[in-house]
C-alpha cells in the first residue's frame, strides 16, 4: 500500500473535513453547557422509583433546554441555567406536583466567572498535555517525530471540535475529559508506528524513506485497525445503551478514536516524511 505516495490525497481529505468545522467554530462557536456558562444546581430527594430520564423529560416540558440530571440512590442533582430563589421555588413546586413526595435538600449557583475559569483550565490542560508529549517524544525519539505527532493530535482535536460546533452538541466538562482521552489514544497509536519506523531506520541499508515508511505502516496496520475497532464497538454500545448522561463523552471519544486511527496512519507518518525531506 502506497500511503506516503498518496499523502496529498489524505491531506485534501483532512482539509475537506476540518475546514467546515473551523468555519462553524468562527461563525457559531461551541454550544457551551452549564459547566462553562454557569447555572444552578438543585439537590432534591425523591422516591427511588423515579428515574433521571423522567426528571429530564419533565424539565424539558417546563422549557428548560439545558438540563443535566445525576442520580445517587434516591437523591438527584439537577443542573440547569441560573435560577433566582423564586424560580427555584417554582421549579420545586412543579416537581412536587409531578412526582409527589419531593424533599428539597439544597440549591446553589455557579456563576459565569467560574464557568470562564473552567474554560481557561480546560484549554490549559489540553495545551499542557500536548507540550509534555512533544517534549517526551523529542527526547525518546527525535524532534521530527514529536512535531509530526503533535500535528496529528491537532488534526484530531480540530475534527472533534468541528463536529461538535457544526451539529451544536452540548459541550460539558465530560467533553474535556473525552478530548484528553482522545489525545492520549492518538499519541499512543502514533508512537507504535514511529517505534517501528525507528527500528526499520536502524536496520535499513539502501531503502528510500517512502518505502521504509510504507513498510512500517503495513507492519503495524493490523494492530491499529484492531485497536480502533475494539474501542469503537464498545463505544457504540455505550452510545446506544449508556443513557443521556454519558452520551457526549462517548460521542466525542468515538469521533476522536476513529480520527486518531486515521491520522496516525495517513497524517503523522506523511508529515514526518515531509519534515525529513526538507531537513
Amino acid at each position: 500500500m502506497q500511503i506516503i505516495q498518496k499523502r496529498k490525497i489524505f491531506y485534501i481529505i483532512s482539509l475537506i473535513i476540518i475546514i467546515p468545522g473551523l468555519i462553524s467554530l468562527f461563525m457559531q462557536g461551541l454550544n457551551l453547557g452549564i459547566d462553562f456558562k454557569g447555572g444552578s444546581i438543585l439537590h432534591v430527594k425523591m422516591e427511588s422509583a423515579v428515574t433521571s430520564a423522567e426528571i429530564r423529560s419533565t424539565m424539558k416540558d417546563l422549557e428548560f433546554d439545558k438540563v443535566d440530571v445525576q442520580k445517587s440512590d434516591n437523591q438527584f442533582y439537577i443542573r440547569t441555567e441560573e435560577l433566582s430563589q423564586e424560580e427555584n421555588k417554582e421549579l420545586l413546586a412543579s416537581l412536587q406536583e409531578k412526582f409527589g413526595n419531593v424533599e428539597f435538600l439544597s440549591a446553589e449557583s455557579v456563576g459565569a466567572t467560574i464557568g470562564s475559569e473552567l474554560t481557561r483550565n480546560a484549554i490549559l490542560s489540553v495545551l499542557l498535555a500536548t507540550v509534555l508529549m512533544l517534549i517526551y517524544i523529542s527526547v525518546r525519539f527525535e524532534w521530527s517525530f514529536g512535531v509530526a505527532a503533535i500535528v496529528a493530535i491537532i488534526h484530531n482535536v480540530l475534527i472533534v471540535l468541528g463536529a461538535f460546533s457544526i451539529f451544536q452538541w452540548e459541550v460539558t466538562s465530560a467533553f474535556i475529559a473525552a478530548i484528553l482521552t482522545v489525545v492520549g489514544y492518538s499519541i499512543n497509536d502514533t508512537i507504535v508506528i514511529f517505534d517501528r519506523v525507528r527500528e526499520n531506520l536502524r536496520a535499513k541499508k539502501k531503502e528510500e524513506n517512502t518505502d521504509l515508511l510504507n513498510r512500517s505502516i503495513m507492519q503495524t496496520l493490523n494492530r491499529s485497525i484492531n485497536t480502533v475497532l475494539t474501542s469503537a464497538f464498545a463505544l457504540i454500545a455505550l452510545l446506544i445503551f449508556g443513557g443521556a448522561t454519558i452520551k457526549i463523552f462517548v460521542l466525542a471519544m468515538l469521533i476522536g478514536f476513529v480520527s486518531g486511527a486515521y491520522s496516525s496512519i495517513c497524517i503523522a507518518s506523511p508529515v514526518w516524511y515531509e519534515i525529513k525531506n526538507r531537513a
